[in-house]
């Protein structure tokens, strides 16, 4: 069978990358093609687009970028036309995923969607194309199936990637006792990096401790070294890095909840252009940014927002959680809740299943 599959970012292609892996198992002659990154390509995607061409972040910042999405969304669309896939399998992605399954819809081409879109948070209406276009929806959250349903459309709760990937490192690396590093996570995307990371390095400059920074993937030393010519890079191990660290500062993301699987206290930092920030704010309607809290409902981790992430206040949440014992033993309970909500289904392997089934038995 052909798949063609779409991921648009990072941890997208992180997770993937692992349905690529555990398809191909089931099917041995699978062919793979689309959009995704390197961890894609390295499973057996042959890459159409890499998906650093589409690391954007930010209303303004996709404004301005809406040349090369559209372009990027033609000339997929194109390739799916000649290519003529048995199935598509759709990452995450929203803004540009929901056009594909649309598209993909009406070419009579079956539509999985793994990591159900977070209509919940904003735009709510979108549930309306996933009733229309999505054949297949698989969600990562727990409270995501019961919301869906409430709506009228039928998702499974496969479990968190996440939270699969983080256990495999452990069961093979195991939680370490000598934790004395910083652990800096600024995001994966251009935007991300050069608006956090510097605010990040000026907070803790005065600490005693290693620190340590992840590179993202598409980003060579240079773009680091920028900020700092003598950073300490680590590429492409975000869990081994976590495994050194005492502390995290983390853009808010799919990291944040890796940091808690990892069992590492942090403070989870955002900023973007204002603008973006004010569209965001009148439009989206959750209390948190960080899927720890969301997922738990309450404020279990710091989180610093905009005009609230800058040096003095980031300095200061710093020092309060090395120091105050009681919070960190609050933070590991409320890590131990995470787990326990997340439970223990294998979503690659349940994703991957579901997909071979329903193209075998149609």
């Amino acid at each position: 069978m052909k798949y063609y599959i779409i991921s648009g970012e990072t941890s997208g292609d992180n997770h993937a990358s692992r349905v690529i892996q555990k398809i191909a198992k089931l099917d041995k002659n699978a062919q793979f093609r689309g959009m995704g990154g390197d961890k894609s390509k390295a499973a057996g995607q042959s890459l159409f687009i890499h998906q650093k061409e589409m690391a954007i972040m930010g209303f303004i910042e996709i404004l301005s970028s809406l040349f090369k999405i559209f372009r990027n969304l033609k000339r997929i669309k194109s390739d799916i036309l000649k290519w003529k896939p048995d199935t598509l399998i759709l990452v995450d992605y929203p803004g540009f995923n929901f056009k594909i399954a649309r598209f993909g819809k009406s070419m009579g081409i079956p539509v999985h969607y793994y990591i159900s879109p977070k209509v919940w948070a904003w735009k709510e209406g979108r549930v309306n194309n996933i009733k229309r276009d999505v054949d297949f929806l698989y969600s990562i959250l727990p409270f995501e199936e019961t919301f869906f349903k409430s709506h009228g459309v039928e998702s499974k709760y496969v479990g968190n990637p996440s939270k699969e990937t983080v256990d495999e490192y452990i069961a093979s690396n195991p939680i370490s006792d000598k934790r004395n590093c910083i652990a800096l996570l600024p995001g994966s995307r251009k935007q991300e990096i050069k608006t956090s990371l510097p605010i990040m390095l000026e907070a803790i400059k005065d600490y005693d401790s290693t620190i340590l920074v992840a590179q993202a993937p598409g980003f060579d030393e240079n773009f680091y070294y920028q900020f700092n010519p003598r950073l300490k890079l680590v590429p492409n191990d975000m869990y081994g890095l976590l495994n050194k660290s005492k502390l995290a500062l983390v853009t808010s993301g799919t990291a944040t909840m890796e940091t808690a699987l990892m069992d590492v206290p942090q403070i989870v930092c955002y900023t973007t252009n204002r603008i973006s920030y004010w569209i965001g704010k009148s439009v989206i309607k959750v209390k948190y940014i960080s899927l720890v809290n969301l997922i738990l409902d309450k404020m279990s981790i710091t989180e610093l927002i905009q005009d609230e992430f800058n040096c003095n206040q980031l300095k200061l949440e710093i020092n309060q959680l090395i120091n105050d014992q009681k919070r960190l033993k609050k933070i590991t309970h409320d890590y131990k809740l995470l787990r326990k909500k997340l439970g223990n289904s294998l979503p690659s392997s349940q994703v991957a299943e579901s997909v071979v089934e329903s193209l075998m038995n149609p």
